[in-house]
């Protein structure tokens, strides 16, 4: 009863050491302490100071429950030193793990690292496993190869972000992405405060440095292409000049409107300057067609000229050669030649004459022929037949 008067849930006396303890406990699981009902408290009570003891213990302090008690070194352990050679390797063998893993660390393919000795750029990390001797050296880890968009127009920054105006004074709202990555990390780190921010401001004050040099017309209709690569070379001299370690890898170009106020408006005048632009090629086409047909009438028509000068200037010719081979013939015999051209001009004459020849030699002079008798026409039909 005296060793179960030393608390209430009859732990331990107040005078028994380590023994006194365990003679209690035995007595407890004898049937003799709490009852099987009784709370648990008691058992988690003895882990906790048994974890404590065993931390000190570990860190070179002395075991038991220490104090006033009588624990298991509560005699001769009480002038053991605080650190004992154990705990000093222990604790250095953890300062190297800790040391480890901070210094060492790894990058991936797609990454590069930066080491700054003392705050200062010191070298660039490749891929694979790298050491920066800590806590002079650290390290961060820059992503070199993803691809990272900028949007600027309506909507980065609200509806009026993308206005814009262009050479004929007109506005226009336009919208596109900027795609980069990182070219050279240490620049990136050290030169830009605000990556993004550049990065956007560039490439607006590029795109309005071109609309403000182009017309309306063509950036909604054919130049958008052009204009997205050299906007993409603008930002690129830029940033370069900045020494941002900034690559811009493309443009896309997506939008290029008027303002919305007044898109209705500008659909009609653009599709009044499209029925325009129809019907001027339909002018031109039948332009170029009636001008073809008369060229090719005038081409035809000085054919048929020429054709005809040189008919005319041959014939002449040969006219002129047979007059002068008649000629010849007649100085050679004059009664002949002159009773042959009779005949054939009085044959080229008769021969395109209607004519009857009646022979009035006999003494009926004529008669027997009846006085009227179309005889053009009897000749006619026998020249049908």
């Amino acid at each position: 009863m005296a060793g179960n008067s030393g608390g209430p849930w009859g732990g331990g006396g107040s005078s028994g050491g380590g023994g006194g303890n365990r003679g209690n406990n035995g007595g407890n699981n004898g049937g003799g302490g709490r009852k099987p009902d009784d709370p648990q408290i008691p058992e988690i009570d003895e882990l906790v100071k048994k974890g404590q003891e065993q931390l000190r213990v570990l860190m070179g302090g002395r075991g038991g429950a220490g104090g006033g008690r009588g624990g298991r070194g509560g005699g001769a352990g009480g002038g053991a030193p605080l650190f004992t050679k154990g705990t000093l390797g222990l604790a250095a063998a953890a300062a190297v793990v800790l040391w480890g893993f901070a210094s060492f660390y790894t990058v991936k393919p797609e990454e590069q690292s930066v080491e700054l000795f003392l705050g200062k750029y010191s070298a660039t990390g490749e891929p694979g496993l790298n050491i920066a001797p800590w806590p002079l050296v650290t390290y961060e880890v820059i992503p070199v190869q993803v691809e990272q968009t900028e949007h600027i127009g309506a909507g980065s920054r609200g509806g009026d972000a993308g206005l814009m105006l262009t050479g004929d004074e007109n506005i226009i709202d336009v919208d596109f992405q900027v795609v980069w990555n990182i070219n050279d990390p240490a620049k990136y780190l050290f030169n830009l405060r605000d990556p993004k921010q550049t990065i956007q401001a560039v490439s607006e004050s590029a795109m309005r440095e071109i609309v403000a040099q182009s017309e309306l017309a063509p950036i909604l209709n054919r130049d958008r292409g052009i204009i997205a690569e050299r906007l993409g070379e603008l930002i690129q001299t830029t940033l370069d000049s900045y020494d941002s370690g900034v690559n811009i890898i493309r443009v896309n170009f997506d939008q290029a409107d008027p303002p919305e106020p007044v898109k209705d408006a500008f659909r009609e005048v653009q599709s009044a300057g499209q029925e325009r632009d129809r019907l001027e090629k339909q002018a031109d086409a039948y332009a170029n067609r009636k001008l073809a047909g008369a060229r090719g009438e005038a081409a035809q028509t000085l054919e048929e000229a020429e054709a005809y000068r040189a008919q005319v200037v041959n014939q002449a010719q040969g006219e002129a050669s047979r007059f002068t081979a008649v000629l010849e013939e007649y100085l050679k015999a004059p009664e002949v030649t002159r009773k042959r051209l009779y005949l054939e001009t009085m044959e080229k004459v008769l021969g395109r004459v209607d004519k009857i020849i009646l022979d009035e030699t006999g003494s009926g002079q004529g008669q027997g022929v009846v006085p009227y008798l179309p005889l053009n026409e009897l000749r006619k039909s026998q020249e049908g037949n």
